[in-house]
């Protein structure tokens, strides 16, 4: 085991690792594998998200990459939409699918869904959805005329998407472009030529434990279980995951704490300086979203409610040496900045800076107004 580490040093190279600091400039595409997918049921949060980390950008940009097919929407970690590159993301789809939640006792009794039923259910929307492009409800149209499949309609009409998901998961489905404001569905590789697949869960499980490392370590197995499933996938099925990767991941301690990193990574991480650098982040942003709202390193647990709200709404949040010092909200042209009183004097000259880079990338004339909260 190597020589202790600070949190703070951790804290600045997962910010360099996640292009916040410095800003980077890497393709729409590249920053959604840098970041391992980015959470989209808002989407102007995913755009932003990805703004941010761009030097430079423009409006509209995360919709033309869908729409030529460089990027795709689905259900994925967490079972929450998010857009993922199409050539990686069957990886992280093949790993959902693994956990086979969807064979619980608690399906059947709660949907109806046996066996029986989800052999049927699959075949039934790829047909439908074979060179076509179908809203939520032509979809269930199709799929209720099904012999077996008629007391699905309810269910399937859920906005949470809760008995589709696991077909966005065994590469049966994702979402294409909008119809109005109706959401639509399509086979992944109609909406992308790079569509690679969904790979076998243990192929599948060496790239996506090294992109996931790569972003958000040093972590352990079980902020990684919870960034992806939230304990949907066993211990021992993710322990058999990570032996795979031999001595790629090496141990080392953080304050006492031993957790794992890339072994390439490890001396990069060793020489990374505590950073000062202040950031905005939109809400349902990744460098929270990744470790998880309970990391007390990112957001301290006497805030967590502040950025972790009712319903699963995460806050938009201000980072300041790595660590989440507020929150702030967009009030007309004013960007209202809740700084944590426990932080000490807010840093006014840095929030200046950075709502003034956020004035470029919105391109519109902004604010501070700082206050405690």
């Amino acid at each position: 085991m190597s020589a202790a580490l600070s949190w703070p040093q951790v804290l600045a190279w997962r910010m360099r690792r996640q292009l916040l600091d410095p800003i980077g400039t890497p393709s729409v595409p590249d920053v959604v594998r840098r970041l391992c997918g980015v959470q989209a049921q808002v989407a102007s949060s995913a755009e932003l998200a990805i703004r941010v980390r761009r030097g430079s950008s423009q409006r509209g940009e995360v919709a033309r990459a869908l729409a030529e097919g460089r990027l795709i929407k689905t259900w994925a970690m967490r079972g929450t939409l998010h857009l993922l590159t199409p050539e990686d993301g069957g990886a992280v789809l093949s790993l959902l699918a693994a956990g086979r939640s969807w064979e619980r006792p608690s399906w059947e009794r709660y949907f109806g869904m046996t066996t029986k039923h989800w052999d049927a259910l699959r075949p039934a929307v790829r047909d439908a959805l074979e060179g076509k492009l179908l809203t939520r409800e032509e979809l269930i149209a199709a799929v209720v005329a099904q012999r077996g499949l008629g007391h699905l309609g309810e269910a399937l009409r859920s906005g949470w998407g809760t008995l589709l998901k696991p077909l966005a998961w065994q590469g049966d489905l994702c979402f294409g472009p909008s119809r109005g404001n109706r959401v639509t569905f399509m086979r992944p590789l109609a909406a992308s030529s790079r569509w690679g697949g969904v790979l076998e869960p243990d192929d599948a499980a060496r790239i996506v434990i090294v992109a996931y490392f790569g972003a958000y370590g040093p972590a352990t197995i079980d902020n990684f279980r919870s960034w992806l499933s939230r304990g949907r996938i066993s211990v021992r099925q993710l322990r058999t995951w990570f032996s795979s990767l031999g001595d790629r991941l090496v141990e080392v301690e953080v304050e006492g704490r031993r957790v794992h990193i890339l072994a390439e990574h490890r001396d990069e991480l060793a020489a990374t300086k505590p950073t000062r650098t202040v950031r905005l982040l939109p809400g349902f942003d990744q460098y929270v979203m990744g470790p998880g709202t309970d990391d007390g390193h990112v957001v301290a647990a006497k805030r967590r409610t502040s950025v972790s709200k009712q319903s699963g709404w995460i806050s938009p949040i201000v980072v300041a040496g790595g660590s989440v010092k507020g929150t702030w909200e967009l009030d007309g042209d004013d960007v209202r900045v809740a700084w944590f009183k426990e932080a000490g004097p807010p840093p006014r000259s840095a929030l200046k800076a950075e709502v003034e880079r956020f004035a470029s990338i919105l391109d519109r004339d902004l604010r501070v107004v700082v206050g405690l909260a």
